[in-house]
């Protein structure tokens, strides 16, 4: 009987072991295995399309209300809550579950006006609970925990988000390119393109 508790404490040992070794050779991966990178989608020029074009301005405090409640209609995991802020950055703030645990995330971005209107959010700092990892390892995270529509891309390797807005679908047929975002200064303003077609020109 003693020599059968014997066994069962060493296989208990040994499996114990083996999950520790395996969790430690996870993290050692996750932390050196290559970051993949994401092509954004092709630039689109709104100039191009036939049509009237208008300017609208915001402040801070309205494009937060704006974007948050277009965050609160898309599909998230049971394990993922988040919503963005902005001050002087964007800061996307939340928390993950990982190991029935809330683990509080944090990412600051700045604001960079593409061209042809896009928006990237490059990062400027990160943190994922008491975890010191690399920076593009929280955006990699975050990025395999977050459902994002097609004209978002995240990539974790150039620490940014690139989004297209020049790409998103609005019911109205509109599109909409941004023109400047000065944070600092409350200074935001967008294009609204207005095809003739959908005036029935």
């Amino acid at each position: 009987m003693e020599e059968k508790k014997i066994t069962n404490w060493k296989k208990l040992f040994v499996t114990l072991g083996s999950i520790n070794i395996l969790l430690i050779v996870g993290i050692v991966l996750f932390i050196f295995w290559p970051v993949p990178g994401a092509e954004p989608p092709e630039k689109v020029f709104l100039e191009e399309e036939s049509g009237a074009e208008f300017t609208i301005r915001s402040s801070k405090d309205n494009l937060n209300e704006l974007v948050n409640a277009y965050i609160e209609k898309l599909p998230k995991p049971a394990n993922i809550q988040y919503s963005l802020r902005l001050d002087e950055e964007v800061h996307m703030m939340g928390t993950v579950e990982a190991f029935s645990t809330e683990v509080p995330v944090n990412i600051s971005f700045e604001p960079i006006v593409q061209e042809n209107g896009d928006i990237i959010l490059q990062s400027t700092g990160m943190s994922l609970g008491l975890l010191r990892l690399p920076q593009d390892r929280i955006l990699q995270y975050v990025s395999s925990r977050v459902e994002t529509p097609e004209w978002i891309t995240i990539n974790p390797k150039e620490e940014q988000i690139y989004i297209a807005i020049t790409q998103m679908e609005l019911r109205s047929n509109f599109h909409i390119r941004a023109q400047q975002i000065d944070l600092v200064k409350d200074n935001i303003s967008f294009r609204i393109k207005v095809p003739n077609n959908t005036l029935g020109l």
